[in-house]
């Protein structure tokens, strides 16, 4: 008596995904990078503009949320075959 059993792949990302999930994972590092920005020549005074920057108050989170839409994406993106 022997009993076979046969089995699908069954898992829940595709390769594809993975990439898309990597592409993300960039995004969100480069904008954290983005966001932890530049330091003071000086550390007892106070420098607005390298504080309040343009990249550090608007581009850093942009990019971080484009990099979670990316993220959310390749979760739910569904491989060709299954479709």
């Amino acid at each position: 008596m022997s009993n076979k059993t046969t089995t699908t792949d069954t898992s829940l990302f595709t390769k594809e995904n993975y990439i898309w999930m990597g592409i993300g994972a960039a995004i969100i590092a480069l904008g954290m990078f983005l966001m932890s920005g530049g330091k003071n020549q000086d550390p007892n005074v106070f420098d607005y503009n390298v504080v309040y920057s343009t990249t550090r108050i608007t581009v850093a989170p942009i990019l971080i949320l484009l990099g979670f839409v990316v993220e959310i994406y390749a979760i739910f993106k569904k491989s060709k075959s299954a479709a």
